[in-house]
């Protein structure tokens, strides 16, 4: 059984930047891969970003392609959403996941989630 507990959400100015963090425990980190979601009020939840287990590969949406980064540190059992040049809309719920097998864009590939943390982006 893993828990994720993402933090580092806020209130931030557009151009602002934030460090999403998630951090897990209950199982060995490095055999999960974790991804990254958002959910915007009325809106469905959206693929942020991944990272399989070794941080070999990453994946970023569209929308935060080249503002959004994301790592993991195995040792620290903590994945990262570095997410700089913020805008309005990227004000949602960010939720961290993981699983075990290859999940990459669905939520259904993904067995583990947090709770969400919220980030609210002001014009």
């Amino acid at each position: 059984q893993v828990q994720l507990v993402e933090s580092g959400g806020g209130l931030v100015q557009a151009g602002g930047s934030l460090r999403l963090s998630c951090a897990a425990s209950g199982g060995t980190f490095s055999r999960y891969a974790i991804g990254w979601f958002r959910q915007a009020s009325g809106k469905e939840r959206e693929f942020v970003a991944r990272i399989t287990r070794s941080g070999a590969i990453i994946d970023l949406a569209d929308s935060v392609k080249g503002r959004f980064t994301i790592s993991r540190d195995n040792a620290k059992n903590t994945v990262y959403l570095q997410m700089n040049s913020l805008k309005p809309e990227d004000t949602a719920v960010y939720y961290c996941a993981a699983d075990w097998r290859t999940p990459v864009r669905q939520e259904n590939q993904y067995f583990y989630w947090g709770q969400g943390t919220q980030v609210t982006v002001s014009s």
